[in-house]
């Protein structure tokens, strides 16, 4: 049994390591073949939506409200996904104000639903269960370090 290893090893460190890396999946989608997927996140346009209802049935979908501030001129960008790669979906400008319904695991961004004074979000009543925000209004992720909770 000994003596089997060492030829197993061998023969292994022959075989064209090129071809399993054709093989296998782009990293970041995981079971796509490889020429379908782009090569940057950017252009892959992730999507991740924004959770509801995660401080459960009893209290507001959305657990405060938040205002971007130190945004500059050009606004604080609200991205389809949390991170900063992401496509871009609107931009929020100083001083605009969204609810904040969820986080990224590394706090660094906020899921939000933009308000919208002219209809209703649909966030006036607690959720029944954790889901994604499917409401009329805009949602998407932004930079934690913009956004200054302001209540609810």
């Amino acid at each position: 049994m000994r003596a089997i290893l060492p030829f197993l090893l061998m023969l292994g460190a022959c075989s064209d390591s090129s071809d399993v890396l054709q093989d296998l999946p782009n990293s970041s989608i995981a079971g796509a073949p490889r020429e379908d997927m782009p090569e940057t996140r950017l252009e892959a346009k992730i999507r991740r939506p924004v959770t509801i209802g995660e401080d459960g049935p009893r209290l507001d979908p959305c657990g405060a409200m938040g205002q971007a501030v130190r945004v500059g001129a050009r606004g604080l960008a609200i991205r389809a996904a949390p991170f900063a790669e992401a496509q871009e979906v609107a931009r929020l400008a100083e001083g605009g104000r969204a609810y904040v319904c969820t986080r990224s695991l590394d706090q660094k961004w906020l899921g939000v639903v933009v308000e919208d004074t002219t209809r209703d979000c649909g966030l006036s009543e607690p959720a029944e269960r954790k889901q994604s925000y499917e409401g009329p209004c805009l949602s998407g992720w932004v930079s934690s370090a913009s956004m200054r909770l302001i209540g609810r």
